[in-house]
């Protein structure tokens, strides 16, 4: 694994993880973006096997939803995003996205 991969892991997935660890899926699954995907299933699946909210009537309220949902947006991100192990298209090259920009209503004259 290049230092260029592993910062890249480090930025998607923070820098507590333990680089061995990294390494060795790495390793294993053969691409950042796969590495990355698994380390972020295995938070989804471990906070989705607690309660996701737990209310003690009149102590305390813990609400875990706001951080399913920015699990799986990030889950979003990184299969969109381009590791830098790997081409971005089939062909290796970036894709360009072309969209027309529409008015938001006709213009009068």
């Amino acid at each position: 694994m290049t230092p260029d991969v592993l910062a890249w892991l480090h930025a998607q997935l923070g820098p507590t993880i333990d680089p061995t660890d990294l390494e060795a899926r790495y390793t294993r699954l053969g691409s950042a973006r796969d590495v990355a995907l698994e380390v972020l299933t295995e938070r989804r699946a471990r906070l989705l096997a607690d309660p996701l909210r737990l209310t003690v009537d009149g102590v305390v309220t813990i609400d875990n939803t706001n951080n399913l949902t920015g699990l799986e947006r990030q889950i979003a991100a990184v299969e969109q995003a381009t590791p830098p192990d790997g081409p971005a298209g089939s062909d290796g090259i970036p894709d360009l996205v072309v969209a027309p920009l529409l008015p938001t209503r006709p213009r009068t004259r």
